[in-house]
């Protein structure tokens, strides 16, 4: 089980950390915004997704969020990592820029898989069931 609970919280770490990351660069950094435009995204669409960014981190970090909330973070980073795959490809970016958000999104597996083998162990109480 500490083992479990070891591997969950390194692979959300880091996963939380960069999309923290990537957050804070969306909204600071000028060659990101450039990169948005190459990508052919409106400048709007880099501020959401900064915003569910620094949402979805904190929702997994956070170790108080309702497991259904953890999921859609682990849903819509999912859905990022795929899609900046594909807008890569599709802008011409060679394969090794291309394929770095397949390998978050191996590292967001894992930490699914994780956060899943640690509820498994430690269930949520029913109401009026004692332990």
């Amino acid at each position: 089980m500490k083992k479990n609970k070891i591997v969950y919280w390194i692979t959300t770490a880091l996963v939380s950390v960069m999309m923290l990351f990537a957050a804070f660069s969306y909204f600071t950094n000028a060659q990101t915004i450039v990169a948005f435009v190459h990508l052919g995204f409106p400048s709007y669409f880099r501020i959401e997704l900064g915003i569910a960014k620094v949402l979805g981190a904190i929702a997994l970090l956070l170790t108080f969020t309702p497991a259904r909330l953890k999921e859609i973070a682990y849903i819509g980073f999912a859905i990022t990592f795929i899609s900046a795959f594909i807008a890569h490809l599709s802008s011409g970016d060679p394969l090794k820029v291309a394929i770095s958000p397949l390998v978050f999104l191996g590292i967001l597996a894992v930490s699914y898989i994780y956060f899943q083998k640690t509820r498994e162990s430690n269930p949520p109480l029913k109401k009026g069931v004692a332990r």
